[in-house]
């Protein structure tokens, strides 16, 4: 439990820069006039491999590899399910705004990625 909070505050830091790359992206493409969903994906993507490298260095101590980048992604597309997910439920169901359905997209996707990120991709091995 000790990890847990110990990493937690240092992900949320480099998360929130992730976050601020996601909502922003998401924001400049949607006024772009790309669709909700392809701006979605596009912006996430991004945040992806911001918050790879942020997270490697200064939560898990790790050097930034291509390897490890292809496990993080690859766990991060849950991330994204849940993330576009939402933000598609918010929008067309909810009828939020769009940066607000994105907003709760990235919330919960926060969580989601931490936990996985914690116990998988940046676990140390037995």
């Amino acid at each position: 439990m000790h990890e847990f909070f110990s990493k937690l505050l240092p992900y949320a830091m480099t998360g929130g820069i992730a976050a601020v790359v996601d909502a922003g992206g998401f924001a400049m493409l949607v006024s772009a006039k790309l669709g909700v969903a392809a701006a979605g994906v596009l912006s996430f993507c991004a945040a992806a491999v911001v918050n790879y490298l942020l997270t490697s260095r200064f939560v898990f101590g790790r050097e930034a590899s291509v390897r490890g980048f292809a496990l993080f992604f690859s766990a991060a597309l849950i991330g994204l399910s849940v993330n576009v997910g939402l933000t598609l439920l918010g929008f067309y169901v909810l009828e939020l705004q769009p940066i607000v359905a994105k907003l709760i997209g990235i919330g919960t996707a926060f969580f989601v990625n931490f936990l996985i990120n914690l116990r998988v991709v940046f676990h140390p091995a037995p």
